[in-house]
């Protein structure tokens, strides 16, 4: 029996073709592999010898033949196709290693040219993959290294059943697939933002001990290429604490979307989705402890993120209450060591975005945002919109005062990553009460004022959607707030904008909204 070694990762090679020699099998690979399997004193023929043909375009054109795929895809069982091979002279191939070129890993150096990024797109590898997984009944596609000590022993004891050669082929087809996905990624530009066909590569992480609940599995995948995961919670580094879980990551990330919201020192306090706490302040410290503030019960084993250093001020601060999980771009030395004394809290460290948003994308698709339904996904932009590019309109009699006016903008930033009905009350960049995910938006006001309660004299209400009637305005104003930022354009707004003004409010619309669902 013959087999096709052609791995471009070349990692386990030698050991796992001295086992297929002793197995039987005649060894043919490529020029660059069959030398190093030479230098480790195999015997080894080149592809070229099957082919009778030399490798064209400096290697573009290698296995590309007859010779090759007519031995792969041969079907033993079938006369027809015994005699062809027969007549042809060419020989069944019961195995092929390779592995691809490394696609993903140019396009996510950072500069990478267009021509080099082509190059290393592979076509012989994947040809040969769903030629032998086509017929993976006669034919072992192999394409992790990691596999290749199970391929000896089960080839030892006989034991490559239909299951796991099915399995084998699945496998190499999943790798190809991917493969493919991050190709058309790259090439596809960010010209086409939603395509008719959406391809996605994700790769797992690692398995999770469960989701949501106990009696659900999960798993954490990444996207690839992403030349930026260290910048995101998938490719966090994690210094202390037990293994995330997948309502851990779910905080976390929530967390991390909160602060970089901002660009002022900023701490989020996120509990089940939902920030019970968010400030900026001039220091870190002081922005914590006006995040602590808002809503201290709630935020108990809650998931704590900043987008600043954390240092050993703030550390110890933190280090005064339970939390679950915390999220920064990185710990002063003396503040690791302070929270490390929390046995239990998990310590994540993430890089920070890259600076230059212009450089190529070298996967659009990452930017999108994907939520499960039956049979199917919603697929969406992100619901990102620049500081520079909300124009607000005053519609009450009275204009907000600056103060009111930084307080308004920190709001309107904050709703939007308040589940739906969204109402928050901040004063002094600080969230004072927060009302989520109602079925009534008049009911997420009360909520919010309860929650408040005397602090909602002075503060200032966001609404990530209309008001449909005055009832909620009302309500936020006998409870003392001052001013209302939301996206106006309901068939009652000008009742909402007399209720205002007899309450002496400052109401500004922003024209458009936040809904979370």
């Amino acid at each position: 029996m013959r087999a096709i070694l052609s791995p471009w990762d070349k990692q386990g090679l030698e050991p796992f073709a001295r086992a297929l020699t002793e197995l039987g099998f005649d060894l043919y690979a490529s020029t660059g592999t069959a030398r190093l399997l030479r230098q480790a004193g195999l015997a080894v023929h080149d592809v070229s010898e099957l082919t009778a043909h030399p490798e064209m375009l400096g290697g573009r054109v290698k296995t590309l033949h007859p010779a090759i795929y007519a031995g792969l895809l041969a079907d033993p069982t079938n006369p027809d196709h015994q005699a062809e091979l027969a007549h042809h002279g060419y020989q069944p191939i019961g195995l092929v290693a390779v592995n691809l070129y490394p696609f993903r890993q140019t396009v996510e150096a950072p500069g990478v040219p267009l021509a080099l990024a082509l190059e290393n797109i592979d076509i012989g590898g994947v040809s040969l993959l769903r030629a032998a997984a086509k017929n993976f009944p006669h034919v072992i596609p192999v394409v992790d290294p990691a596999d290749y000590p199970l391929v000896i022993e089960r080839l030892q004891h006989h034991t490559d059943d239909a299951i796991w050669r099915r399995a084998m082929a699945a496998k190499a087809l999943r790798h190809v697939a991917a493969y493919d996905a991050q190709i058309a990624a790259y090439l596809g530009g960010t010209e086409d933002t939603l395509p008719e066909i959406l391809p996605l590569a994700l790769t797992k992480l690692r398995d999770l001990r469960y989701g949501e609940n106990p009696h659900q599995q999960a798993a954490l995948y990444a996207d690839t290429p992403n030349p930026h995961l260290a910048a995101t919670v998938a490719g966090v580094r994690q210094h202390h604490g037990r293994e995330l879980s997948f309502n851990n990551i779910l905080d976390v990330d929530a967390a991390l979307a909160c602060v970089r919201d901002f660009a002022a020192p900023c701490v989020a306090i996120i509990k089940h989705g939902n920030p019970c706490g968010l400030a900026c302040a001039d220091e870190l410290a002081e922005a914590y402890r006006k995040a602590h503030a808002g809503d201290p019960v709630s935020a108990f084993g809650g998931a704590v993120g900043l987008n600043r250093i954390v240092d050993p001020t703030t550390a110890r601060l933190i280090a005064e209450s339970h939390y679950d999980d915390i999220i920064a771009p990185g710990y002063a030395d003396e503040a690791l060591a302070i929270l490390r004394k929390k046995r239990n809290l998990r310590i994540l460290e993430v890089a920070p975005p890259p600076e230059d948003q212009t450089e190529p994308a070298v996967n659009p698709f990452l930017e999108l945002d994907l939520r499960r339904i039956s049979g199917g996904f919603l697929v969406q932009t992100r619901d990102a919109i620049p500081e520079n590019a909300v124009s607000l309109k005053t519609v009450t009699a009275r204009e907000p005062t600056s103060e009111e006016l930084v307080d308004l903008l920190f709001a309107w930033r904050a709703v939007k990553h308040v589940r739906s009905n969204a109402i928050v009350l901040a004063r002094e960049r600080a969230l004072v009460g927060v009302g989520a995910g109602q079925m009534s938006r008049v009911d997420a006001v009360d909520i919010a004022v309860r929650k408040a309660g005397d602090r909602a004299a002075g503060s200032v209400l966001a609404s990530d959607a209309f008001f449909s009637h005055p009832d909620g305005p009302e309500l936020a104003a006998r409870a003392g707030v001052t001013a209302i930022i939301q996206p106006g354009g309901a068939l009652h707004d000008q009742e909402i904008i007399d209720v205002a003004n007899r309450f002496h409010l400052a109401m500004v619309f922003t024209g458009f909204r936040h809904f979370r669902h």
